[in-house]
């Protein structure tokens, strides 16, 4: 994977599809879906909406979206004993986390935070990002041997 800023520019083309994957797939208002919304705390989503919204970016952005691609690449050389420990995220990994997702504001994370609290985190910009990592990955000459 590239560790290659992701952009304004690159978050704000592809926005407007974002958006408007998840306002069909919540249903909502289309201009309730700002860059900064979060899918669970605006927009009411449910686990089974963000299985909807994968599915739907995949389709429309022909990319591939493996389940729990987020927490992962969040973790990148962190090892998961040292992002969470028993199912509550390690000081260490709350710092990976908020790089990551440097989207989200730093007072919308809890603590302690709890691993299966962490899709509340998501906003849509989350979703445009993961987007443009997965379409990265895939444009991306593979590793030599």
């Amino acid at each position: 994977m590239s560790n290659t800023p992701i952009t304004k520019e690159e978050i704000m083309a592809a926005f407007p599809k974002v958006a408007e994957i998840i306002a069909t797939a919540l249903p909502c208002e289309l201009d309730k879906v700002k860059p900064e919304t979060s899918l669970i705390d605006d927009l009411g989503a449910e686990s089974v909406d963000f299985l909807d919204v994968v599915f739907r970016l995949e389709r429309t952005f022909k990319t591939k979206i493996p389940r729990g691609k987020i927490i992962e690449e969040a973790c990148g050389d962190l090892p998961v004993s040292e992002f969470d420990q028993g199912g509550v995220v390690t000081p260490a990994g709350l710092e990976r986390l908020k790089a990551f997702l440097s989207e989200v504001p730093p007072g919308r994370f809890p603590s302690p935070l709890k691993v299966a609290d962490i899709p509340r985190l998501f906003t849509t910009e989350t979703f445009c990002k993961m987007v443009i990592r997965q379409q990265r990955a895939a444009a991306a000459p593979p590793p030599s041997a």
